[in-house]
């Protein structure tokens, strides 16, 4: 099973953070945020991650193109062909990251419209923004995406108010708004469930299609969008409020998203 990450927006409410990387790689304890998701994911099996890219793109294929020097010590063999020696391994061996350009302007749901050809076929995906984490059992949301035979499945969270809205009706969304003026109940918290056959029914292949617009509102509408309500921690990076929230939870040994 393969886990989506969206990467590619601009994050300009987080600038302050630093106008230099993206906003997927701004470090929580010396490692980049998606690096923290792909952790959790990897906890419960999910090995394989395309990456959806767009603002600075190469910054975030750079960081994984030198993932092994980065992580490991090295010796370096100057004036000799191929004269590197890594000494020791690194935890995230085993994973695979499809690196996936899909345009600086593209919206989320035009994103995944485009990474469509890795993730298509019989089995479900996942699916997740790059600036947000968790202690959600993703090992749960899979499984009930798999109980109830509807198209999505999307983790429903408590957090403050200024994020989309979900009405929630015996497990099934029966509405979804896109950021309400007053916020109450349950939110969209991302780390979705799709089936990878039926979804591009309401995802289109336009740049401009927005997931949490049109794509969620039918799926909704149409009875097809279940929530996996999460009551634990779950905490997006926005602001530079935030990002240093994180941080400090991380150095404290306190960061209740690390279940790895």
């Amino acid at each position: 099973m393969k886990a989506v990450i969206l990467c590619g927006g601009q994050g300009t409410r987080i600038r302050d953070a630093s106008e230099l990387i993206p906003k997927p790689m701004l470090p929580i304890g010396g490692k980049p945020i998606v690096w923290h998701i792909m952790k959790s994911y990897a906890r419960h099996g999910v090995k394989e991650f395309v990456f959806c890219l767009g603002y600075k793109s190469w910054l975030i294929k750079e960081f994984f193109l030198n993932y092994r020097p980065m992580t490991t010590d090295v010796t370096v063999t100057l004036g000799r062909h191929d004269g590197l020696e890594f000494h020791g391994r690194h935890d995230e061996e085993d994973w695979r990251v499809t690196l996936a350009e899909t345009g600086e302007e593209t919206q989320t749901g035009g994103r995944v419209a485009a990474v469509r050809r890795y993730v298509e076929g019989d089995e479900p995906f996942l699916l997740t923004y790059g600036d947000g984490v968790s202690d959600v059992d993703i090992g749960e949301t899979i499984a009930r995406h798999r109980s109830h035979g509807r198209i999505a499945t999307v983790t429903a969270v408590r957090p403050p108010g200024r994020f989309g809205e979900m009405r929630i009706d015996g497990g099934r969304v029966s509405e979804f708004n896109e950021k309400p003026q007053a916020s109450e109940g349950f939110i969209n918290g991302g780390f979705f469930v799709l089936d990878g056959r039926r979804i591009w029914d309401y995802i289109g292949p336009e740049p401009t299609s927005v997931l949490e617009r049109e794509p969620l509102r039918r799926l909704a509408a149409d009875g097809q969008l279940v929530a996996h309500e999460h009551t634990g921690f779950w905490q997006p990076m926005d602001t530079l409020r935030e990002y240093n929230l994180l941080n400090e939870l991380w150095a404290t040994g306190k960061a209740p998203w690390k279940t790895w």
